[in-house]
């Protein structure tokens, strides 16, 4: 049977019209006309300087968002025709949360808006990497065998650690997985707990000061909102153990970074292994170039080889559900 779009009358289906970049249209065109052969692209560039097609906001009913889509909002920008939109009914986001003010705009006047999961492997898996090379230290190897010394050497094992994860969404649970095959205890910290998460043990964000003292690693991956801004301020890392690693693949407002470099100094945490800063980059001259203590990539955890695939393949299962009228994965609220 036909798939039909929703808004259709008289049992006539309606033309939809879908806003993606070209690489998307190039790539998934045919499957998308599978799901809704009565379809129309209004393509975007990629490149955020390249030559625009004109396009207006009200030109499209759907859009599929890509990597970096809401951080540019001036005029003619993917954001700002999000924005401006009285015809946008619902956005598949390239984010897994609602902490960019342009979707809790979208939300907030009733556009359906449905989050990605695509780079929850991606970046557990550049947790546990980040986690294991502080603990193996393979710089020393490698510094070793350039003077040609055999320095056999122990190293710490990721085995028997007790793991804190602030958030539970896709992120928190891809790397609680992970976490739990290396052996680890992990604790996950959410605000409602659905009863099936792979944890060892769940306690509410009140909770979070008398898990700290007992994690050897302390995991952020919770939205950047007025509730969560400084979340790792003076008091969060007085409470945390020697030795203990902290790691934040969320967004930089959730730490004070004046208290994190108290603390760094201090020598605890041991180590803050950072994907998200307050400024990005940090400015000429920022401590965290420098500081021996901390481990600092450029916002780069989500960019796995998969990523896109993932991300396109939630787009058909989505936009199947949407003109068949079943519920959307991952809904944002």
């Amino acid at each position: 049977m036909e798939r039909q779009a929703p808004g259709g009358r008289g049992g006539r289906a309606v033309t939809l019209r879908i806003l993606l970049t070209d690489a998307a249209a190039g790539a998934y065109g045919p499957r998308i006309r599978s799901i809704v052969p009565d379809v129309r692209f209004v393509v975007y560039p990629d490149h955020p300087d390249g030559d625009r097609r004109p396009v207006g906001p009200d030109d499209f009913d759907l859009a599929w968002g890509f990597r970096g889509a809401l951080r540019r909002t001036d005029p003619g920008s993917f954001a700002d025709l999000l924005d401006r939109s009285t015809s946008l009914r619902w956005l598949q986001s390239f984010s897994a949360g609602n902490d960019q003010p342009v979707i809790r705009r979208l939300i907030d006047r009733g556009v359906l808006v449905t989050a990605s999961r695509a780079g929850a492997v991606a970046i557990a898996e550049f947790v546990l990497r980040s986690v294991l090379g502080h603990y193996q230290q393979p710089d020393r190897w490698q510094l070793a065998r350039e003077s040609e010394q055999w320095a056999p050497g122990d190293f710490r094992e990721v085995w028997g650690t007790r793991w804190l994860i602030v958030g539970l969404g896709a992120i928190g649970t891809a790397t609680a997985v992970r976490a739990r095959a290396f052996g680890a205890e992990v604790v996950g910290v959410r605000r409602r707990p659905a009863g099936d998460e792979p944890v060892d043990a769940m306690i509410d964000p009140g909770g979070i000061a008398g898990a700290l003292p007992a994690a050897d690693v302390v995991v952020l991956a919770v939205p950047g909102t007025p509730e969560t801004h400084h979340l790792v301020d003076e008091r969060f890392l007085g409470a945390m153990q020697p030795g203990s690693v902290l790691v934040n693949v969320a967004r930089g407002t959730l730490i004070d970074d004046r208290a994190l470099l108290a603390a760094l100094d201090r020598g605890c945490p041991e180590v803050a292994i950072l994907d998200a800063v307050t400024t990005e980059p940090p400015g000429p001259g920022h401590p965290y170039w420098r500081h021996e203590r901390v481990v600092l990539s450029p916002h780069t955890s989500s960019r796995g080889t998969q990523v896109e695939r993932r991300q396109g393949e939630l787009f058909l299962e989505n936009l199947a559900r949407y003109v068949d009228g079943r519920p959307l994965r991952d809904r944002l609220d």
